[in-house]
Parts: structure tokens; C-alpha cells; sequence
């Protein structure tokens, strides 16, 4: 059982119908894992009634915190919040539906803290194991925004996108605090801001499953996901992250 903490960060937003057995799953792992834990759960203005759903299972199994706020902010948002809020010696970043299930962790434990100080789980390597494909339309939007995160903003990684990120907590809560980006490219605007820093990143192959349910909007939000591209360069630009 590993002495360090750990955080983990679930932004959810109409997840009523997923939401209580990731957490049960997660719960249920960590307790075996570790010695200390916590789980914030950061809903993003659910209409539905995910916070209902995580208030019962935070009265049932402890350890559990809700964060709560009116309006759909973005899933940036959300995770630094969540980030924030935390307080464990490690912090993983994972998605309410469990595209990749939590026991994927024990693959990017080995590389933090003396060897590297973020490992990101990735779809994109030769190892990457991917138990269900997406549709062909949002592999080929996946790859042609890839192609634009490594020629506007940074290279070097075959997959950004994967929600699975483990970080030292201290390393996450300082990048969080400039991050400024509210929206689904925010974890671009986290591997850009922990390279100017000469943080030592590992891309780790993880099991990906694609949840038929994705929040993503192929047109919307794929043109606010490219706008965002240019908005982290212009952040650097004028020098808003400090």
C-alpha cells in the first residue's frame, strides 16, 4: 500500500448515469492502493441529477467531495477547480466515464516523482491498447487537431486529448493556477505551460475504451477547441501566465 496521497479529479456534467459506478470503482481501488485518498468530483452546472447521485455516495462512503456551481463553465474550468481543491501528493485527472478504467494508473505510477513530474496516459502510441474505436469521424478530428496542437502550440506528443493525466500534486496546483483556458483544450494549455517550465513529461500507453456518449460536439466545440489553440499562444505572447 503506497504511503503517498492521492487526488483524484472527476469533471461531470450530466452524468447521473455513469458517475456512481466510476466512483464506486475508483473508491474501491484506491482503498487498496493507497493510504490516503480523496475523490472531488467537480460538477460543471449538471441540469440532470448527478449531484444528487454523488451527494448519496458522499453520505455513504466518505472520502468523497462534491464541488458544486451553477452554469456550464467548461471542462477546464472544472478540473481547476477540482485541482485546486486538492490536497494529495499525486493528482490524477480521469473522465466520469472511464474511457480509461482507473486500474491504468499502476502504469503511469512507476514514472512520478523521481524520474518525471507528469505522465499522461495516450492513445496515440504503438502500445496503446484500444478496446473500443471511436467513429471514423472523430478519429480523423482527433488527428487533424493533433497536427494543429504540435505546429501551433507544442510537439512531442502523439496524443494530448486522453483524459487520464497523473501530475505531482504540487506540480498541478501551480500549473492551474495560471492556466487559463475553460475549455476542452485545456490540457494543451498544461503540457505548453509545464514544458516552459522544463518539466519532465511522460507519455504512457494506456486501455481505451470510446464511451458512445462523448460530450464533445464534432463542430462546435472542435471550433472552440482550435480558437483555443491560438489563445494559448497569444496568453504566452502578451505574458498573461505568471
Amino acid at each position: 500500500m503506497m504511503e503517498n496521497s492521492i487526488s483524484i479529479i472527476i469533471p461531470a456534467y450530466n452524468e447521473e448515469l455513469r458517475i456512481q459506478p466510476t466512483i464506486e470503482r475508483t473508491y474501491s481501488y484506491l482503498g487498496e492502493k493507497f493510504r490516503e485518498f480523496e475523490i472531488i468530483v467537480v460538477d460543471d452546472g449538471s441540469t440532470d441529477g448527478t449531484v444528487s447521485v454523488v451527494e448519496n455516495l458522499v453520505r455513504d462512503l466518505g472520502n468523497i467531495r462534491l464541488i458544486h456551481y451553477p452554469g456550464n463553465s467548461g471542462k477546464g474550468h472544472a478540473v481547476k477547480t477540482g485541482a485546486l481543491a486538492s490536497q494529495g501528493d499525486f493528482l490524477l485527472i480521469c473522465d466520469a466515464d472511464q474511457s480509461t478504467p482507473i486500474e491504468e494508473l499502476e502504469k503511469l505510477l512507476p514514472f512520478l516523482p523521481k524520474e518525471f513530474d507528469i505522465a499522461i496516459g495516450s492513445r496515440g502510441l504503438r502500445e496503446s491498447d484500444i478496446v473500443v474505436r471511436q467513429p471514423w469521424y472523430r478519429e480523423r478530428m482527433g488527428k487533424t487537431f493533433n497536427m494543429l496542437v504540435r505546429t501551433l502550440v507544442i510537439g512531442g506528443f502523439k496524443d494530448t486529448q486522453c483524459g487520464f493525466k497523473l501530475f505531482r500534486g504540487d506540480v498541478a496546483r501551480r500549473l492551474f493556477r495560471k492556466s487559463l483556458i475553460s475549455g476542452f483544450s485545456f490540457d494543451v494549455e498544461i503540457l505548453f505551460l509545464a514544458e516552459k517550465e522544463g518539466l519532465r513529461i511522460k507519455e504512457v500507453p494506456v486501455k481505451w475504451l470510446n464511451s458512445p456518449h462523448s460530450r464533445v460536439r464534432i463542430v462546435s466545440d472542435s471550433l472552440k477547441m482550435f480558437i483555443e489553440l491560438f489563445k494559448i499562444r497569444a496568453y504566452w505572447l502578451s505574458g498573461r501566465y505568471c
